[in-house]
């Protein structure tokens, strides 16, 4: 296992294609820094700030992105899957299109984040801030949104079959065409206030 990097700022590096393997940086800054295409396997990530870093086509495997912050960063056609990404703050970034298979987004916060057409699947995403996000059209299948917070999101044609939507006021959000299982039809119904018989 390599040796930590810590308290370093890497700027207008160019990492295009890096292999990052099961490196470890931890309170680190990455500002200006091009990561197209790069790929991960157990690379972690604690307390990382990134500005205007460029993940398009990057690929990520069991890595970890804890307590980190994303500001204007472009995931354009970014992977996750695996991944740990545990309290994490994503701000004016460009998500789509993204994929997130399986590992671990609770407490993530993408507040009003445009996550049009994303695919999200079996992740769990316990407690997520996902406030006024634009979800119209993705697919969020065997996700645990368990207390997400879920207020005014834009679900209209949105695949949600499976999920944890324990959390969804479908008063408060834009739903229309949104797809959903039996089981979730009933948890609807009763948060509407009927009673299933």
């Amino acid at each position: 296992m390599p040796e930590p990097t810590e308290d370093v700022t890497f700027r207008r590096e160019d990492w295009y294609a890096e292999d990052l393997a099961d490196r470890r940086f931890t309170r680190c800054e990455f500002f200006d820094v091009d990561l197209t295409e790069a790929v991960s396997r157990g690379a972690v990530f604690t307390e990382c700030t990134f500005g205007n870093v460029r993940f398009n086509a990057s690929r990520h495997t069991d890595s970890a992105f804890t307590r980190c912050t994303f500001t204007r960063c472009n995931l354009f056609e970014a992977e996750f899957t695996g991944c740990k990404l545990v309290g994490s703050t994503f701000a004016q970034c460009d998500l789509r299109p993204l994929t997130v298979t399986g590992g671990d987004w609770s407490f993530v916060a993408l507040p009003g984040a445009d996550l049009r057409g994303v695919r999200l699947s079996d992740v769990r995403m316990r407690e997520a801030d996902l406030t006024g996000a634009n979800l119209t059209e993705a697919v969020v299948t065997g996700v645990d949104l368990s207390a997400a917070q879920l207020h005014s999101c834009r679900l209209s044609g949105a695949d949600l079959r499976g999920s944890d939507l324990s959390a969804l006021d479908p008063l408060t959000v834009e739903r229309a065409r949104a797809i959903i299982d039996g089981e979730q039809a009933v948890l609807m119904a009763q948060a509407l206030g009927f009673e299933v018989a």
